[in-house]
Parts: structure tokens; sequence; C-alpha cells
């Protein structure tokens, strides 16, 4: 199967659309019993606010004007990371953490050598996220895509840190970010069409041996897998996952590409990944619960990651230390950005919904 092909991003550039405003209830503020700041983490290929163009097309909005910003306005203090478009999840965790707390990027002395590249990156200094961070001023997280598994590595980082780093960095050297119990520094982490198991599109034979240390090498299914197996699960964070679907199941018990809710840019790969099935490298069975899809990512692969512990939402017994799997999403990979051709203005009544629901536990 071919691989999927990223939107470039001049093409994005250049598209020109408008936006026709939806009404959205106001948050009940009179219930919450918190309102920490929710950082968004972008996918592969992605931006941020720190990011030149983000002012000029938002990430989070795309077509229909800046999302974070309406978010704003309703009472949510609201960012968008900018990290890595195609590095691991590990290096875009450590390129997030630098970015609330206004410090250089440290990949770590362990990975940076064992990866072939150098320590540090940008620095961040005086340009940090946030004022406040800490176990008494957490954060709530949100990763669509690819930043699903960098919010994951990142608050596992945060929670038990790195042997591999702590046994080769001397204590005045580390990074705090490998030193671990921060657990509590986070609140809520919600995923948004992430890839948890990894995604069909990048095929069933492991081509990315060589290539470790990139998002194409995380994604792949027996990779992710990997990442699922050394990632924890903190018993005091809420854990919510929202995956989308965007096609119809055929007679022959294949998945196609719904044209009123998918793109026309994903339309073939949704083909593609509604009848792909067999066994990875690693010996995982891909069987026919892998065919919905969004266009990108496997429904059932975003539901939640494997081997953590996870239920169906239940708005009665919203629940810490476990996967809180939230209805299914009708909508393309793109529309919990807030789609592209296909604006959705039906977004923003979503995050305002969650938020005011993580507000009030």
């Amino acid at each position: 199967m071919a691989k999927i092909v990223s939107i470039p991003l001049a093409i994005i550039m250049s598209i020109l659309s408008f936006f026709i405003p939806s009404k959205v209830e106001a948050p009940d503020k009179e219930q919450w019993n918190t309102n920490y700041p929710f950082v968004f983490v972008h996918g592969l290929m992605g931006w941020g606010e720190y990011d030149a163009q983000y002012k000029l097309m938002p990430y989070w909005g795309m077509f229909g004007g800046e999302l974070l910003g309406k978010l704003e306005d309703k009472g949510y203090d609201c960012y968008g990371a900018s990290v890595s478009g195609t590095a691991s999840a590990w290096d875009r965790a450590c390129e997030l953490y630098a970015q609330l707390t206004g410090t250089v990027v440290d990949y770590g002395k362990a990975h940076s050598e064992r990866c072939g590249h150098d320590r540090y990156g940008k620095d961040f200094t005086g340009k940090a996220m946030l004022e406040k961070w800490d176990s008494d001023n957490k954060i709530n997280l949100l990763g669509h895509s690819f930043g699903g598994a960098t919010m994951r590595v990142f608050a596992s980082l945060m929670a038990k840190g790195d042997e591999a780093e702590r046994n080769s960095t001397s204590v005045d050297d580390i990074s705090p970010l490998f030193t671990g119990g921060k657990a509590d520094w986070i609140y809520s982490l919600t995923s948004l069409a992430a890839p948890h198991n990894g995604t069909t599109a990048y095929g069933l034979e492991d081509t990315y041996a060589g290539n470790t240390d990139t998002a194409a090498y995380d994604m792949f299914i027996d990779h992710a897998m990997e990442i699922n197996r050394n990632t924890v699960t903190d018993e005091n964070t809420y854990y919510f996952s929202i995956s989308c679907t965007a096609t119809t199941r055929n007679a022959d018990g294949t998945y196609s590409a719904d044209k009123n809710r998918m793109e026309f840019l994903f339309r073939g790969d949704a083909g593609e990944l509604g009848k792909l099935k067999g066994t990875t490298s690693g010996g995982y069975v891909v069987d026919e619960s892998w065919f919905e899809n969004d266009g990108l990512v496997n429904t059932v692969s975003a539901k939640a990651p494997s081997d953590a512990p996870s239920k169906e939402f239940d708005k009665d017994d919203i629940t810490a230390g476990v996967w809180n799997i939230m209805p299914v999403y009708q909508g393309d990979h793109m529309s919990l950005q807030g789609g592209f051709f296909k604006v959705n203005t039906d977004v923003e009544r979503l995050y305002t919904e969650h938020f005011d629901m993580i507000n009030s536990l």
C-alpha cells in the first residue's frame, strides 16, 4: 500500500475560504472546580503558536478561524505548542517541555548519542508558555494525531523520568524532564484522532528500522506498541480519547470514504486503510476491526493505547487512571482541527463541552 503523503504547507497557505460562525453556548462556570490551562499539541507536519505560519493559517481552526482565541473568549486558557513536524515522539516531548518551562531543548545525553544528533535544540529562554507550572498549577494536554503520542511520552517522562538518562548524566547536568516525580503537574490528557497503536497508513512491513528517531517510525504499528509498553498511566491523571470516523461499511465488509464527511485529500487512503489486513513484521495481527478509519488513522487505534486500562465514557463515572473512551466523532482526520475544505464550525462546541466537563471534575 502506498504511504500517505503529507499535505504541503504551500497548498494550505494558498487557499482562500470564508468562515460562517456558529452559536456556541457559554460554559457553565458555576460548576467548575478547576480552570487549568489547556495546551494543544499538533500532529505530523503541523505547527503552533511559536511558528510564523500560525498567524497566516492557524493549525487549530484552519479556515474556520483561529480556534484557541475563540476558546479564550469563553474563559479557557489555551496554548498551541510548536514541536517538530517529523521528529519522534521523544524529541517532540523534549521540545514541549522546553516551551512550557522557557528553557533550552535538551533531548537527553543518552538519547542524542544513541540517535546521532545534537543534544541541545532551540532556546526558549524568556519565551516560556506558562508563568507558573507545578503541582499546584497543573495543565491539561490535548494531542491531535501524532500529538497524542507526543503528549503521552511527555506525561510518562514527567511521571517516571528515564533510567538511561539518569545513568548517563550527572545530577547537575540532567534535564528535570528525565528525573520524574512530576506526574501531578498534569491534570488531564485528551487524545484527538491519535494513532495510539499505530496506523496501517504505513503498511504492515517494517521499513523504518534504520531511522528510529522519526514520527514515521513511531507510528508503525509494532513501534507504537513498544511506546505503549514503556508509557505509564498515572492513577491520579484523567485520560480521554476522541476517535473519528468518516468511512462507511461496504457489502463485502471493507470500508470506503464517506464523501459527505471526508476531505477529498484523504479518500484514496481511506479506501486503502479500509481493506488492509494481515500480520505486521513483529507478528501483530491486523484484522477487520482496523478497517474503519478517518482517512489517516484507524478508528480502533485511536480509542485507547494497548495494555492501558480503558472504558467507555460514562458521565456519571469519570475515572482517573483509566482512558475514558469518548463517543466516536463523525468526521475525518482534520475535523478536530476545524476542517480544511470541509470547514467544521461545530468543533468549537465540542471543545467547549469537553473543557467544561474537565473543569467540573
